[in-house]
């Protein structure tokens, strides 16, 4: 119970604990409305006086960029006009240059008209003197082609051959030996696996070779019955090139003369056999220096590539060693379990055997015991039992042994 003072009257009253709450909760609330009523609206006054101050700021600062805008506009009118006024200037300098351009461009165009004709008259002189030039090189080259053809009708095949295989000799060891000093390039003499090659090329750098090309020459002459094609010589130059470790395989070939496509260049026919070309000779020279330059870029990956493949042999050795190991210690664990299971299976059979040796002890103890006790409990009573003959001969021979003790 709580004791409260009445603020009308003064007299104090009592009331439960209730009624009590009840009146505290309501002092309470009227008092946390009061005081949330004044804090709302003292927030609501300052976010008034806020947005003033930022309406008002913003207003300073839209009728100073407004005023930046106006002095900006005056300037750039006052340029435009200053522009116009040194555009027409120059319009007139221009005109004036045009004009005293065009005077002097007269005056060039009647100066070349002049040696226009002067050149002419000498360009006429220089074609008579062309003319005869051309005519007398063309006699000496038409000259050159009979003595060649001449010469190409009294050549064998076999000699067809050898000279171009020289030519593309001497081409190498005359103009590009210099630029490829540690390179071979050498007939290929070695048919063992029933075919070979004519030329073969290797270069190397630090030791490791980055290229090779297996090359094979043909020629005809034009009185050969039986016409060969290029393509009838590219399975025989894949099988060399692979028998001989080659990566490249190229066909320096004079066949098929008026082919346009063997005539245009170099001839990619990888599509046929991996990494195999036809050349003219003219092109012997830029063929190999073209693979030399696009493998030089792989040396750095071949040189790994080895270094990978010791290391692959080395893991492959260690592999094969170690499976050897496996087995010679899997068949000598395999020896060793079968005998240790016959040895066990032998220690089984001694068990047993000493077992029923064992059990056989036992029982013959057993007996013994049992004959031991009947020993034991065996006396003259129990034999003479029954027989009055014996009973009376051991009472005769007590009495005796009686009769004949020493007196004490």
């Amino acid at each position: 119970m709580h004791e409260l003072i009445c603020p009308n009257c003064g007299k104090p009253f009592r009331v439960d604990e209730a009624d009590y709450a009840s009146i505290l909760n309501q002092v309470k609330g009227a008092e946390f409305d009061a005081e949330l009523k004044q804090r709302v609206a003292e927030l609501h006054k300052r976010h008034e006086a806020e947005e003033q101050a930022r309406i008002a700021a913003a207003d300073k600062r839209h009728q100073d960029e407004l005023f930046r805008k106006e002095k900006e506009i005056a300037a750039l009118r006052a340029a435009v006009g200053q522009g116009k006024n040194e555009l027409q200037i120059a319009v007139l300098q221009e005109q004036q240059k045009a004009k005293d351009a065009m005077q002097a461009l007269e005056a060039q165009i009647a100066r070349l008209q002049a040696d226009a004709e002067v050149e002419k008259s000498r360009s006429s002189l220089q074609q008579k003197s062309l003319r005869e030039d051309y005519e007398n090189k063309l006699r000496v080259a038409r000259e050159q082609v009979d003595y060649y053809k001449d010469m190409k009708t009294r050549l064998s095949t076999k000699m067809v051959g050898e000279t171009l295989e020289a030519h593309c000799s001497n081409i190498f060891n005359g103009e590009m030996r210099p630029m490829f000093p540690n390179a071979y390039f050498e007939k290929d003499n070695d048919a063992s696996g029933g075919s070979k090659g004519d030329f073969i090329f290797r270069d190397y750098e630090d030791g490791t070779e980055y290229i090779s090309i297996m090359f094979e020459m043909k020629n005809e002459t034009d009185g050969t019955a039986a016409k060969h094609r290029n393509e009838d010589f590219f399975k025989k130059l894949d099988a060399d090139r692979n028998a001989k470790g080659c990566e490249y395989a190229v066909l320096v070939s004079l066949l098929e003369p008026d082919s346009e496509l063997y005539n245009g260049g170099i001839v990619d026919v990888s599509y046929r056999y991996p990494r195999m070309y036809v050349i003219r000779p003219q092109f012997f020279k830029s063929m190999i220096t073209l693979l030399v330059n696009a493998a030089k870029k792989t040396v750095s990956f071949q040189k790994e590539l080895a270094l990978i493949r010791t290391q692959n042999a080395d893991v492959a050795d260690f592999e094969s060693r170690l499976l050897a190991f496996k087995d010679a210690f899997g068949r000598n664990y395999r020896i060793a379990s079968e005998k240790f299971q016959t040895a066990i299976e032998e220690i089984d059979k001694s068990i047993a055997h000493l077992q029923k040796i064992k059990d056989a002890l036992t029982g013959s103890g057993n007996q013994l015991r049992l004959a031991n006790d009947k020993a034991e409990a065996l006396t003259i009573k129990k034999l003479t039992k029954d027989n009055p003959t014996m009973q009376e001969r051991f009472e005769q021979a007590r009495r005796e042994a009686r009769g004949n003790a020493p007196e004490e």
